[in-house]
């Protein structure tokens, strides 16, 4: 989508400090940091948001937990939160699925 920020990130249209690529996924350090790590990994296909998960997009978000756990332990991250936002009350400002995973400090809730 052109007008997908994300979409655009992926395409290298807009910079991203990146922290992985393969041919499903893409992870970027997020620019507004809430925690000492905090990257997002966002699939390459466009899918709105958790709500858009099927049958048929399923495996993609099981790789992109794969990658996670991969990610965090090369960071040496032993505790981390995985954070993805649905819809505008939630805080989803970004409409294509993303998954935000945060290190660093210690994580209260509600968050912030």
């Amino acid at each position: 989508m052109s007008d997908c920020l994300f979409c655009n990130i992926i395409a290298g249209e807009i910079p991203s400090s990146k922290v992985y690529e393969d041919d499903v996924c893409f992870a970027f350090n997020d620019i507004a940091p809430q925690a000492p790590t905090h990257f997002l990994v966002i699939p390459k296909a466009h899918i709105q948001s958790v709500s858009e998960i099927n049958g048929e997009n399923s495996n993609v978000v099981a790789h992109i937990f794969e990658v996670i756990a991969k990610l965090a332990k090369e960071q040496g991250m032993e505790s981390y939160r995985v954070v993805s936002n649905i819809g505008e009350q939630a805080g989803q400002s970004v409409h294509h699925l993303h998954f935000h995973v945060l290190s660093g400090r210690d994580m209260t809730w509600p968050p912030g």
